[in-house]
């Protein structure tokens, strides 16, 4: 095993470590605040997240079945255990609150304030609607491009679209921490921040090596 391939891996397990203790110590805690309501910032985050995480996973299967490249496949393989593990988090949450895990308003409802203005502006702009207003969410024409790619193209194609997919999920994490109180979304929005921060670093570098951006 090289070298890189070692450092990536520790960095993965790193993450995945620090994740798991983060959420683990507030899931042993008893909340003393009220129960979410279905509106709340709490709950429209879980559902947002877990359906950005589902893209994620999404992006990495395909990848995974299409390249040789041990440290793409690593990679890729560890977003799809972290985000699968996370989006059962969330609904375990709402489950827990008693609150159904579909919403009935639209995506990025539950973002107030600044960011819900820039968003507004944004999506006026381009015509976003449901799951394609997220931050970072990868359009159904990109999705078809990796699914139609193999080897190279789609190490660097899936390496490009998981850069702005981490961004914008960053971006959604901060949101969170802008507005929730509940002190187990919080740690997990926090870990959120950290570990995909960290994660774009390992793509920026990944897709650098392989020659960049798919034109």
């Amino acid at each position: 095993m090289s070298r890189r391939l070692v450092a990536v891996v520790a960095l993965l397990t790193v993450t995945a470590l620090a994740v798991g203790v983060l959420v683990g110590s507030v899931l042993n805690r008893p909340s003393v605040l009220a129960v979410p309501a279905d509106t709340s910032a709490e709950a429209g985050f879980a559902r947002d997240m877990q359906a950005h995480h589902s893209q994620a996973v999404e992006l990495s299967r395909l990848v995974r079945d299409r390249t040789d490249d041990e440290e793409v496949r690593l990679l890729a393989q560890d977003i799809m255990l972290t985000q699968q593990n996370q989006a059962g988090q969330m609904a375990g949450w709402l489950a827990t609150w008693g609150l159904p895990q579909s919403a009935s308003r639209p995506p990025m409802a539950w973002v107030t304030g600044d960011h819900g203005h820039a968003m507004t502006a944004s999506d006026e702009a381009d015509g976003a609607t449901g799951f394609a207003a997220m931050p970072g969410w990868v359009s159904d024409e990109d999705l078809a491009r990796l699914t139609a790619a193999q080897g190279e193209e789609a190490e660097r194609l899936y390496l490009q679209l998981m850069i702005p997919h981490h961004q914008g999920g960053v971006e959604m994490a901060e949101m969170a921490l802008d507005q929730v109180t509940a002190p187990q979304v919080r740690t997990l929005a926090d870990a959120i921040v950290r570990s995909q921060q960290a994660e774009i670093t390992v793509l920026e570098s990944m897709l650098a090596e392989r020659g960049g951006p798919v034109a």
